[in-house]
């Protein structure tokens, strides 16, 4: 079975190095050339753990991964085609843009000359399959292809594992053909007892959205939550370890924090809610969740300000939106810090791996070489992202550093009683 994955960002990357390790003929396509050129070297363009790896292993060693320019070329003796393009947020009416999802379809179509699935990995809105199949079914017969959704649930900073390790593969199908060749696809994880959900196309492509949505709406609550607990001196830890015992509820994404970020999370909940519109079906609770995570630097710039005096030094420990990852796109830290300096403050800071991606975007910024370097006589240190590196940081040092001994810990990942004893002021979340 030979494989064809066009657009390597982030799902296309991770997918086609993934389909490779699975044992399958794998080529990804796009039509960034210095990017190709990159990848043939086998330079990963962003972070992700173990995929230097699995590139070097399958471009040298098994050469079941190739890459290429030129669409026509790579899919000419392909299987299956996976349309992995972006769908970044339309800036007016926030639902997805699927330009280059079309542009796509209608270059697939001009360069099959066989059988071949046509399976949407993209995040898109309901109804988004059945218009590919629409414009690919105006250029070729309809007996050449069938279209299939086969959604992804990568987590930034565990990818791999999540792809060779899934909760569940979704497939949404037409027919019975289609639906055997993915199951096909996907049987080295049959080894593994993986549950493959196979569903209508519409079905398949609401469960992402709907997925999403509901770990964004998990995120907010608790965070929402850590504002009582702050109003009335309880514990949002607790709160969370207490409900999640509960296996109605389930610990994940219940972690208070600056609110969720990334490429993920804030466009497709603001698509999901669009989508809805479009149909005349309300969806209250997912607007709810977009508003609370919105005003939520806000809150957290509030508490700081009330707090640290304006034109006062500040230390940002952690800039990507979560560890593991160099993705900075909605990322609250950056949000958080960019704020603040526009209010008066000068910022300081350090991220393991996310800083030349923010050194891109943000020349405010003070960036150093170690967190010890960005505390230097700060008047505040804010914890942003939980690097697990953060987590072993010698405070007794760093208190001889800073010029003030306050720390607001956005990620409780630290013991009020230790920093206390140290002299810290100590600011938690919920707490």
């Amino acid at each position: 079975m030979k494989l064809a994955i066009v657009g390597t960002g982030y799902v296309g990357l991770v997918s086609g190095a993934c389909f490779a390790e699975f044992g399958y003929q794998t080529v990804c396509i796009d039509n960034n050339i210095s990017r190709i050129e990159s990848l043939k070297s086998g330079k990963c363009p962003f972070f992700e753990p173990g995929m230097d790896n699995l590139l070097s292993k399958h471009l040298k060693i098994t050469k079941l991964l190739c890459f290429s320019s030129s669409l026509s070329e790579s899919i000419k003796d392909s299987d299956i085609v996976f349309i992995t393009v972006g769908t970044p947020s339309r800036r007016l009416d926030d639902q997805a843009d699927l330009s280059h999802v079309w542009s796509v379809s209608k270059e697939i179509a001009k360069n099959i000359n066989k059988y071949s699935l046509i399976v949407t990995k993209s995040t898109v809105p309901v109804g988004t399959s059945k218009e590919i199949k629409k414009i690919i079914g105006s250029i070729i017969s309809d007996d050449l292809f069938d279209v299939v959704s086969n959604p992804e649930f990568l987590r930034e900073g565990s990818a791999i594992d999540d792809f060779m390790r899934p909760d569940r593969v979704v497939i949404g199908t037409e027919n019975e053909k289609s639906k055997n060749i993915m199951k096909e696809l996907y049987r080295p994880l049959y080894l593994k007892e993986t549950p493959v959900f196979s569903t209508s196309i519409e079905t398949a492509e609401i469960i992402k959205y709907a997925s999403n949505s509901f770990l964004a709406t998990k995120i907010s609550f608790i965070n929402e939550v850590a504002d009582l607990c702050e109003a009335v001196g309880a514990n949002v830890q607790d709160v969370s370890k207490a409900m999640g015992i509960d296996n109605r509820i389930g610990d994940k994404f219940l972690n208070a924090g600056p609110g969720y970020g990334g490429s993920c999370f804030p466009k497709d909940v603001k698509a999901f809610y669009s989508t809805a519109k479009k149909f005349n079906v309300d969806l209250s609770i997912i607007n709810a969740v977009h508003k609370s995570n919105q005003i939520r630097i806000k809150k957290i710039s509030n508490k700081i300000i009330s707090n640290v005096k304006k034109s006062s030094l500040l230390s940002f420990l952690g800039l990507s939106f979560k560890p593991n990852t160099d993705d900075i796109r909605e990322s609250s830290s950056v949000k958080l810090a960019n704020y603040l300096f526009e209010q008066g403050y000068t910022i300081n800071c350090f991220d393991p791996v996310a800083m030349e991606n923010t050194k891109k975007e943000f020349s405010n910024f003070n960036y150093f070489n170690t967190a010890q370097e960005a505390c230097n006589n700060v008047d505040a240190i804010i914890i942003g992202t939980e690097w697990n590196e953060f987590r072993a940081l010698n405070f007794s040092e760093i208190s001889k550093l800073v010029k003030t001994k306050k720390i607001f810990d956005l990620r409780n990942i630290y013991n009020r009683s230790q920093l206390e004893r140290l002299g810290f002021e100590y600011h938690g979340t919920g707490k």
